[in-house]
């Protein structure tokens, strides 16, 4: 990685990351495609140059004893310099280390320390070892998704790792700088996965004192129970997506897949739903989902097919976005979000050799 190259909005932005899995490493991945100069601490002995490390591009790398005093002591002249802290270790970990945030911020008091963990940094379950899946368990937000007559399915690790946690923790983050900024002040941004997911729920908890969110799976306006806002599958066995929700929308699907008139008004009549569905479901098992794909991408009836991974590099409109690059041979999802005037790059492909500490130290003056 070259950080004189780097560019974004927050070139010049410096992060020490502690190094471990999951929403830390995603969230420096999308600080550094924004420009951070983002350095992780591993252990020795650590291999390097992992082709396919996409969460781990654009940084350099430290090896450091951290139970020998000297590197101890060249990591804390790192984190003197430095903007922002990030780990995701268990509460606790981080102070038996000697890098707790009291420890760091005597050192540095400007420094954001940015903690990540799936519980919290409190609270009886804050020590217990857990994953994306228990966290969004006790938020709501598991109980929610799956079919009405089976059971909860897990939604990858998007909700609790990525959603409620990378990105929690990096709005947490650059609004900790901000403050530092202005008051000369750090402070320690404690991102918990499953406040996060609970965070990502509020919508739904504003459905259900309205009364229009049931705790039901399968039976509401975007978990499947609408008709019109589901996933069919069509004559080749593929699926394709509908999301009519609008009057407008539902019209002129009806009207473009030959729906019987009877029930064009029937969107919101409950009592109809299982009937429209299943003639929705009648009416897309008719073509395939390249032929429904050719009648109605890009119009309004608000519809994409069901895309594999390395099928989405193909779509036409991601490609025209470059929504998806080559790095190094790799390809891999672009940086997100887009600037128009400090764009975002990727720095380069995760490192294949370690930089030495008195490196960055030279670079960071």
């Amino acid at each position: 990685m070259n950080p004189q190259s780097a560019s974004g909005p927050l070139r010049g932005l410096r992060v020490i990351e502690f190094a471990g899995i999951g929403p830390g490493p995603f969230a420096c991945m999308l600080l550094s495609d924004m420009g951070a100069d983002v350095v992780t601490i591993d252990r020795p002995g650590k291999k390097l140059g992992e082709r396919h490390n996409i969460t781990g591009r654009g940084r350099s790398v430290v090896l450091a004893d951290l139970k020998d005093a000297a590197a101890r002591e060249q990591v804390y002249q790192l984190l003197e310099k430095a903007d922002v802290l990030i780990e995701g270790y268990r509460p606790g970990v981080m102070e038996r280390l000697g890098f707790g945030p009291d420890a760091v911020l005597a050192r540095n008091p400007r420094i954001v320390y940015g903690r990540m963990t799936g519980w919290g940094q409190d609270g009886p379950l804050a020590k217990a070892a857990g994953h994306d899946l228990n966290y969004i368990a006790i938020s709501g937000a598991l109980h929610a998704i799956g079919p009405k007559d089976g059971a909860p399915v897990p939604p990858l690790n998007l909700i609790g790792d990525y959603g409620g946690g990378s990105l929690y923790l990096i709005v947490g983050v650059l609004a900790a700088l901000r403050e530092a900024g202005l008051s000369g002040r750090g402070q320690v941004v404690d991102a918990a996965m499953s406040d996060g997911a609970a965070s990502l729920m509020t919508n739904f908890v504003s459905q259900q004192m309205r009364g229009v969110f049931r705790e039901q799976r399968g039976s509401n306006l975007l978990d499947g129970g609408a008709p019109y806002y589901r996933v069919y599958e069509t004559a080749d066995g593929e699926h394709v997506t509908l999301g009519a929700i609008e009057p407008q929308f539902f019209a002129e699907f009806c009207e473009r897949v030959g729906v019987p008139a009877e029930l064009h008004g029937a969107q919101n009549d409950r009592a109809q739903w299982p009937r429209l569905h299943d003639e929705f479901a009648r009416i897309f098992s008719r073509k395939t989902q390249a032929e429904w794909t050719a009648a109605l991408e890009g119009t309004d009836v608000c519809f994409a097919p069901v895309l594999s991974l390395s099928q989405a590099q193909a779509h036409p409109h991601n490609r025209a976005r470059r929504a998806f690059v080559e790095v190094d041979g790799i390809h891999q999802p672009a940086p997100a979000p887009r600037f128009s005037g400090t764009p975002s790059r990727i720095q380069g492909p995760a490192p294949k050799q370690a930089t030495p500490a008195a490196a960055v130290l030279e670079r960071w003056p």
